[in-house]
């Protein structure tokens, strides 16, 4: 049989996994009640963005914000990609520090980090208003503390200064 055939695919027809997933983006099993995903590919302004991604952040639901930034950096300006891919990265990392996997959420924290380092470095650098630095000391400050207990909502950042 062709294991093709039986794959969950979007209107596009491209590969999508339907199965529901819980706050930090975990797969549950078909049929459970899970966490709505967030709509891909919405184009939204910068400030939209960080509001946005800072409800779900607090919501401890930093798998869901990543998908945010994730929106943000395949449709923003090219230079502006490194801002948003940094503030993905470190969502994911966060996602990855709550589940209980340090060994991901340092490597994810510490690729952000640079990556909003190259960003604040490049020229005409703006911020809309987000703690580049602030970023930074919370990522590094997180990562130190792992292995260790993360709760994804408490110990979310604050975005802006």
């Amino acid at each position: 049989m062709d294991s093709s055939a039986a794959r969950d695919r979007d209107a596009e027809g491209r590969a999508r996994n339907a199965r529901p997933r819980d706050g930090l983006g975990r797969p549950l099993p078909y049929g459970a009640e899970g966490v709505a995903r967030q709509p891909e590919g919405v184009t939204r302004s910068p400030e939209e963005t960080v509001r946005e991604a800072q409800r779900l952040l607090g919501a401890g639901m930093p798998f869901h914000a990543h998908e945010v930034f994730e929106d943000a950096w395949k449709s923003g300006p090219a230079q502006e990609e490194p801002l948003w891919r940094g503030l993905a990265q470190l969502a994911v990392g966060l996602t990855h520090a709550a589940r209980g996997n340090a060994k991901g959420a340092r490597s994810l924290l510490e690729r952000g980090t640079g990556s909003l380092a190259r960003y604040g470095a490049g020229p005409g650098a703006g911020a809309h208003g987000l703690d580049l630095d602030g970023l930074a000391a919370w990522a590094h400050e997180l990562a130190g503390r792992l292995p260790g207990p993360v709760d994804a909502a408490t110990d979310a950042p604050r975005l802006t200064r």
